[in-house]
């Protein structure tokens, strides 16, 4: 009786449970291993970025080259007499700008995507456009304002307001000044004009200097090592720009194109204002010891200063300005010169529309921003999110793919989902870090299955843009063939230029770099036959 009862009891309380379903082995098993995966990733000491490679940018240059575009503003007697250089002699009566208004400069300026404007405060006439303590050959003995006017307070209060940056020119040359030709007195006369630029206009963002002299002119020695000490004394988060630097450099031409293949890296020891090769300034140097990144200076007219007879370029001439400038590692600075009313022309704002809308409707959409990216290698493996290979699609120089050291291979693989058309490559380094790549190449897979040639490039820096005859693709392979350390890409994107027509030649390497075997710190070997998975 005993046993019966306890087999009911038993039977009874099983009947009154719930049943609930038990896992397969296997999925707990999972589970199981999933979560000491999960553990082991999080106790894995992760390794730090990649050691920069000198030289390095400033803190001022890398804010000057993220603006990537800014105005040039000539503007002075030579808008009213139809000069280019003047001789320091016209009346200043001939400055009256009937119209003058500098909040139209800076929203043209603002409206077609440029970060700063820069103003000639003193071209070579010796003509200033602020009151300045130190001459009398100002706007203050003009009948604009009845003398008491000061555009330089003018733009840069305009300037202010539309949250754009304000940068001087300031020509060395004088040929109106009597002390010009007489070294200490003409340093020190130009060291005033400067601090009185330099104190009295607030934030000042670029200060540019050049070493345009006619010939048969006083020869005098300039104190440039003194005047860079004071611009950097006053204004710290001012850049320099010359023939030399020293923060940013001439490209070597006023056409504002670059060379194909242009570094930041320059020897300021090898080039002296007024004097430098202007071939060296193109290309920059591969082994430079300093940074000084280029700026392509060029104007939208034929003239610097503004001629009623003369008309501005085309839209899409300024966009193959654009491509073979800001697409090749440089700053763009384009002149646009306010006319004899004081306004900026109807024409000029017209191609600078353009100009804008033609830009935007190539860049505003970067074709692989849906892609499956994957890299030959990652730094820190797969499960290091801070050097992925998917942050190439993020608009930040500051995020990086990072390969592993010591690899022979430095391969992006992307899959756009879909066949896309482009004719445009976008490749952005994190400049931060140093420049590195030297040689790379772009592939698709066509519609054999084989692997073709798109473009071959040199030098990255900040920003190359690469154009080349319209592709059609799903999968794409960004080779690097070599680089001064190992390469770290912040950017890749893919566009459609409608417009563009250009040949069949895939390289775009017109100046080839050579280096030597203790030059180059990493160099790939890439296997063309290799097929590796996307």
């Amino acid at each position: 009786m005993i046993s019966l009862t306890m087999k009911k009891k038993k039977k009874t309380t099983t009947t009154n449970q719930t049943h609930k379903p038990t896992k397969p082995i296997s999925q707990i098993i999972f589970l199981i291993l999933l979560s000491l995966l999960s553990c082991v990733n999080s106790l894995r000491v992760k390794p730090p970025p990649p050691l920069p490679i000198l030289p390095l940018p400033s803190a001022r240059q890398l804010q000057w080259q993220l603006g990537n575009m800014a105005l040039f503003l000539h503007f002075g007697p030579n808008t009213f007499t139809d000069s280019e250089w003047g001789t320091g002699d016209a009346d200043p009566s001939v400055f009256n700008p009937t119209n003058f208004d500098p909040t139209q400069w800076v929203r043209v300026a603002k409206d077609s995507g440029f970060s700063r404007v820069i103003l000639t405060t003193k071209h070579h006439d010796g003509f200033c456009l602020w009151p300045s303590e130190y001459t009398d050959y100002s706007v203050k003995s003009s009948p604009w304002r009845n003398g008491s006017g000061d555009v330089v307070a003018e733009l840069a209060n305009a300037a202010r307001d539309a949250g754009i940056g304000l940068g001087l020119y300031l020509s060395p040359w004088d040929r109106h000044d009597v002390s010009y030709g007489k070294t200490l007195e003409y340093n020190e006369f130009y060291m005033g004009q400067m601090t009185e630029l330099l104190t009295g206009y607030g934030e000042i963002k670029e200060v540019w200097l050049d070493g345009a002299k006619g010939e048969g002119e006083k020869d005098m020695e300039y104190f440039f090592d003194s005047w860079f000490s004071l611009i950097h004394q006053l204004q710290p988060g001012a850049v320099i720009f010359s023939d030399a630097g020293p923060d940013t450099r001439w490209i070597g031409d006023e056409a504002g194109v670059a060379e194909s293949t242009c570094w930041s890296l320059f020897n300021r020891s090898d080039a002296q204002i007024g004097g430098t090769d202007p071939q060296y300034s193109r290309g920059g140097d591969p082994v430079g010891h300093d940074w000084v990144p280029a700026e392509c200076d060029v104007s939208i007219r034929p003239g610097w200063f503004w001629h009623a007879s003369e008309a501005p370029k085309s839209a899409r001439n300024l966009l193959d300005i654009y491509y073979k400038s800001i697409g090749r590692n440089c700053l763009l600075l384009l002149n646009v010169p306010p006319n004899s009313s004081g306004l900026i022309s109807a024409e000029d704002i017209t191609v600078l529309q353009e100009f804008s809308d033609l830009r935007r409707s190539i860049f505003s959409y970067n074709l692989a921003i849906n892609a499956f990216v994957n890299a030959s290698s990652t730094r820190g493996g797969i499960y290091d999110s801070r050097f992925d290979p998917h942050n190439v699609l993020k608009e930040n120089i500051y995020t990086y793919w990072a390969p592993e050291e010591n690899q022979i291979d430095w391969v992006l693989y992307l899959n756009l989902q879909e066949l896309l058309s482009f004719n445009v490559l976008q490749v952005q380094e994190p400049i931060h870090m140093g420049q590195r790549v030297i040689e790379f190449h772009l592939e698709i897979l066509n519609k054999n299955g084989k692997w073709k040639n798109v473009i071959n490039g040199t030098t990255v820096g900040y920003q190359r843009l690469l154009q080349f005859p319209t592709v059609k693709s799903q999968y794409l392979r960004f080779v690097i063939n070599k680089s001064r350390a190992d390469p770290l890409i912040s950017y890749f994107g893919i566009y459609m230029d409608q417009g563009s027509i250009v040949s069949n030649n895939i390289s775009d390497t017109s100046s080839r770099t050579h280096f030597n075997s203790s030059q180059i710190l990493r160099q790939m070997t890439y296997n063309h036959s290799q097929i590796d998975s996307l």
